[in-house]
């Protein structure tokens, strides 16, 4: 190996800090996800994958999205969102509507099913959330991860 390649190598290790962070991060997600889940099925309430569906078409006040545009929100990929997309619309919590602006388009729409769906799995959500981070940290504390966290994701909030 030469010493360029030797010394790139070392330049992008990540130390012993930061490996143990990103141990504790990605185990502290990997609990509070699976915890969440597992309340939301316990209830018999549908994955969180939905309530981020819902939530996003509520977000717009009745506007719709396309669903490139539900995928540019929820950062996942089209055939994940293609398949959730039917299967919350079969269970008549969304409903497509012809796009207004162009009537070949497709606009998504939460139903009244669907804001009283998501409304239901807030009330398992919040809580787990308070759960896991409000009765954790101070809100100081949830402040400066906030803002540790937004400089990870390149997110100023």
């Amino acid at each position: 190996m030469s010493m360029q390649m030797h010394l790139l190598l070392i330049m992008t290790m990540p130390n012993d800090i930061t490996v143990q962070t990103w141990i504790k991060l990605a185990r502290a997600f990997g609990k509070a996800m699976s915890d969440i889940e597992q309340a939301l099925q316990d209830n018999e309430l549908p994955p969180l994958s939905w309530y981020d569906v819902l939530l996003e078409l509520e977000r717009v006040k009745g506007k719709g999205l396309r669903q490139f545009e539900l995928e540019n929100a929820l950062l996942l990929k089209q055939y994940s969102v293609s398949r959730l997309v039917e299967k919350i619309e079969k269970d008549g919590c969304l409903q497509r509507v012809a796009s207004k602006e162009d009537g070949r388009g497709k606009r998504l729409h939460i139903t009244d099913k669907g804001r009283a769906l998501r409304q239901k799995m807030w009330l398992i959500y919040g809580p787990k959330i308070e759960d896991t981070v409000g009765q954790k940290l101070s809100q100081t504390q949830c402040q400066e991860l906030g803002m540790l966290l937004g400089k990870l994701s390149n997110s100023p909030s």
